[in-house]
C-alpha cells in the first residue's frame, strides 16, 4: 500500500488531542517504512498531516533520531536537509543527534556541512552541539576550525564547558604541542572552570607521553590541593610512565603512595607491579612468575599486556616454556585470535618447544569453536601421529564442534572412537551429545545416553535435565517434558527459570496458553521469578491470541515485579491493541516506548 500524498490533516491543539497527533504521526513513521517509502514521501507525508501553524517537530525529531539510532547516518542527512528545505524548526536534540553520528561515522567533512545548516537555519544549539563540533575538528587535529566554531557559538551565548577543554587538551598533547595543552589547562580557572579527575588524567597521561615527567609530578601534587582525588587510573600512567624511561624507583613510591591513599590496583595491576618491584631490587622473575602474570592478562582478554610480558621476559633472557606457550595459545584462541596462535605455534616449534597435548587441544577447541573443523581435524591427525594420548578434552572439542556444525553421526563416530581407544567420556561429554540430540528432537537418542551416564556413575545436573526437556518441546511432547520435572524432582534436581521457561515456550507453539499460563503459576509457586523473557513469551503469545486484557494484566504484574519491559515487550502489546483495534491504548504504549529510549522495530 503507498503512502498517501497527503494524510487528513490533524487538528491544532493541546492535551489528548495533541498527544494523539504526535503519537499517531510517529507510528505512520513506522508504517511507512514497512512499506517501503522513500524519505521524501515520509517526509511529505509528516509534513501534510500537521498542522502548518504547529508543526510536530517532536515526530521530526523521531525521525532523525531513529535514522542515527539505526546507524544510518546519511540517510538521517537527507532527511534533515528535506525538512529545512520545509523551514521546518528542528530541536536540538534531532540536529546533535546528527551531528554526533556523522561525525562517529568518520565524516568530518558532511558534519562540518550539517552543521553550517545548522547554523544558517537559525536552529537551537547549546553545549552539546558545541562539544560534539570541538570533537569533530580535534579528531582530525583541525585547531583554527576549533576556535572559529567557540567564536561563532559563544555569539549565541554558548560557551566552552570542562568536558570542552577535556577535549581540546587532549587533541593538543595528541599533537605534540604541550605548552598548549597546559596554557588551556591555566585558562580554565579564568573561565569558572574547575578541572575534574578526567582533565588531570589527560594532563598526566600526555605529559608522561611526552616524557615531561617532572611536570607530571607538579601537576600530580596540584590534583590534591585542588580537591581532586587521584584514582587507579592516575597511578597507572605515572608507574607507567616512570618505568618507560627506566626510573623504576620512582614508579614503586607511586605504587606504595597509592597502597597508603587506599587506592586498589586491580590484580593485574598488582602483578605487574611485583614484576618491577623485583627489578628494582636487583632481581629476575622466573619462568613461572612471568607465565603467571601472562596467564593473569590472557583471562580478561589483555592479549596485548600478555604478549608484551612475554616479550619482556625474552628479553630479560628467561625463555618460555611449553607451559608458557600453551597459556598464551589458551588465550588468542579463547579470545578467536586463530592466526596469532598459529604464528605463535610456527615461533614455539622454531625455538625448539615440542608442543604437548595441552597445545593442540587449546588449538583445535579454537578452531572448533570458529567452525573451522577441517584445521581442527589436521591438528588432531598431527596429534596422533605424534603419538601423543589424546584424552576426554579433546574429544570433547571434535564432538561439540560436528554437533555445532549438525553431524551427530559424525559426532557418534568420535564418541565410538573414544571407546575403542579406551578414553573414558566425562560429563561434558555427555551433556553435549544429550543436547545435541535434544537439539534435533531426538529424546530417545539422548535418553540413551543419559541411562549409560547414570549407570557410570556421573551424576546429570540441572543442565542435562533442562536439555531432555528442551529435547521434547522441540519434537512436539511438551507434556512429556512437563512430566520428566517429576524424575528431576526424584533425582534431587529442581527445575530452574530456563527449565520453566522452555516448557512455557513449547505450550505457546503449540498454542495452548491455558498450560503455558499453569506452568507460570507453578513457577512462581515453587519461588522461581519469572525474568523479562518469561513475561514476553506470555504477553506476545496472548497478544498473538486476541487476547490483549490477559497481556495487559500481565504487563502491570511485571512492573509491580520491578522487572523493566523491553523494546519486544512494547512491540508485543503494541501488536495486540492494533490487533484488536484499540488504538488509542497503542498509541499511548509508543509513546511510553519512545520516552523510556526504545527505538521502534521497524527502522527508517
Amino acid at each position: 500500500m503507498a503512502i498517501p500524498r497527503r494524510l487528513p490533516r490533524l487538528p491544532t491543539a493541546t492535551g489528548a488531542t495533541k498527544r494523539l497527533a504526535g503519537t499517531l504521526a510517529s507510528l505512520l513513521l513506522r508504517m511507512s517504512r514497512r512499506r517501503g517509502a522513500s524519505r521524501r514521501d515520509i517526509v511529505s507525508s509528516l509534513l501534510a498531516s500537521s498542522s502548518p501553524t504547529a508543526p510536530q517537530t517532536q515526530v521530526f525529531d523521531l525521525l532523525i533520531r531513529t535514522y542515527t539510532q539505526s546507524r544510518k547516518p546519511r540517510e538521517a542527512f537527507e532527511a534533515f536537509r528535506l525538512l529545512l528545505d520545509h523551514r521546518v524548526p528542528i530541536p536540538a536534540s534531532a540536529s546533535n543527534a546528527l551531528l554526533a553520528a556523522l561525525s562517529r561515522a568518520g565524516w568530518p567533512h558532511l558534519t562540518a556541512e550539517a552543521y553550517r545548516l545548522v547554523l544558517s537555519s537559525n536552529s537551537e544549539v547549546n553545549a552539546y552541539t558545541l562539544n560534539i563540533m570541538v570533537h569533530n575538528y580535534c579528531k582530525i587535529l583541525e585547531f583554527d576550525k576549533v576556535d572559529t566554531v567557540i567564536f561563532k557559538m559563544e555569539k549565541r551565548c554558548v560557551f566552552p564547558d570542562v568536558v570542552t577543554h577535556n577535549v581540546m587538551i587532549d587533541a593538543r598533547f595528541r599533537a605534540g604541542d604541550v605548552d598548549a595543552a597546559m596554557a588551556l589547562v591555566d585558562s580554565m580557572a579564568n573561565k569558572g572552570l574547575k578541572p575534574g579527575i578526567v582533565t588531570y588524567n589527560s594532563v598526566l597521561k600526555g605529559l608522561c607521553k611526552h616524557r615531561r615527567l617532572d611536570k607530571a609530578k607538579e601537576v600530580f601534587r596540584a590534583m590534591g590541593q585542588c580537591g581532586v582525588a587521584a584514582d587507579v587510573r592516575s597511578f597507572n600512567i605515572l608507574i607507567g610512565g616512570f618505568c618507560r624511561v627506566g626510573e623504576v624507583e620512582e614508579a614503586v613510591k607511586f605504587y606504595k603512595e597509592m597502597q597508603q591513599l587506599g587506592v586498589k590496583p586491580d590484580v593485574m595491576d598488582r602483578a605487574a607491579e611485583y614484576l618491577r618491584e623485583m627489578r628494582v631490587f636487583g632481581l629476575v622473575p622466573d619462568g613461572v612468575i612471568y607465565t603467571m602474570v601472562i596467564g593473569g592478562f590472557c583471562r580478561p582478554g589483555s592479549m596485548s599486556e600478555a604478549l608484551r610480558v612475554r616479550d619482556e621476559m625474552v628479553g630479560c633472557g628467561c625463555l618460555p616454556d611449553v607451559v608458557t606457550y600453551n597459556t598464551l595459545l589458551s588465550g588468542l584462541c579463547k579470545h578467536h585470535r586463530l592466526l596469532d596462535a598459529e604464528e605463535l605455534l610456527n615461533e614455539m616449534k622454531e625455538r625448539g618447544v615440542t608442543p604437548d597435548l595441552c597445545t593442540f587441544t587449546a588449538l583445535i577447541h579454537g578452531y572448533c569453536r570458529e567452525g573451522n573443523i577441517e584445521k581442527a581435524f589436521q591438528l588432531f591427525d598431527t596429534l596422533l601421529q605424534q603419538r601423543l594420548r589424546s584424552d576426554a578434552v579433546t574429544y570433547n572439542s571434535l564432538i561439540d564442534g560436528m554437533c555445532r556444525k549438525g553431524d551427530l553421526a559424525k559426532a557418534n563416530e568420535l564418541w565410538d572412537h573414544m571407546h575403542a581407544r579406551e578414553i573414558f567420556p566425562n560429563h561434558v561429554t555427555y551433556s553435549i551429545l544429550i543436547d545435541s540430540h535434544c537439539e534435533k528432537g531426538q529424546v530417545e537418542a539422548a535418553f540413551s545416553f543419559l541411562d549409560e551416564m547414570v549407570n557410570k556413575g556421573i551424576v546429570p545436573n540441572i543442565m542435562t535435565y533442562n536439555s531432555i526437556i528442551k529435547g521434547y518441546c522441540r519434537s512436539g511432547n511438551v507434556r512429556k517434558g512437563q512430566q520428566f520435572l517429576q524424575k528431576m524432582r526424584q533425582d534431587n534436581i529442581l527445575p530452574d527459570l530456563i527449565t520453566f521457561n522452555t516448557l512455557i515456550h513449547g505450550y505457546i507453539k503449540e498454542e495452548n496458553m491455558g498450560e503455558a499460563f499453569n506452568v507460570f503459576n507453578i513457577m512462581e509457586k515453587e519461588m522461581v521469578q519469572p525474568d523479562v523473557v518469561t513475561y514476553n513469551m506470555l504477553i506476545n503469545g496472548y497478544s498473538e491470541h486476541g487476547n490483549v486484557q490477559e497481556a495487559g494484566w500481565l504487563f502491570k504484574k511485571m512492573g509491580a515485579k520491578g522487572i523493566e519491559p523491553d523494546r519486544y515487550t512494547y512491540m508485543s502489546m503494541i501488536n495486540g491493541h492494533v490487533a484488536a483495534g484499540n488504538s488509542k491504548e497503542a498509541f499511548q504504549l509508543h509513546d511510553e516506548m519512545i520516552h523510556r529510549g526504545f527505538a521502534p522495530d521497524d527502522k527508517f
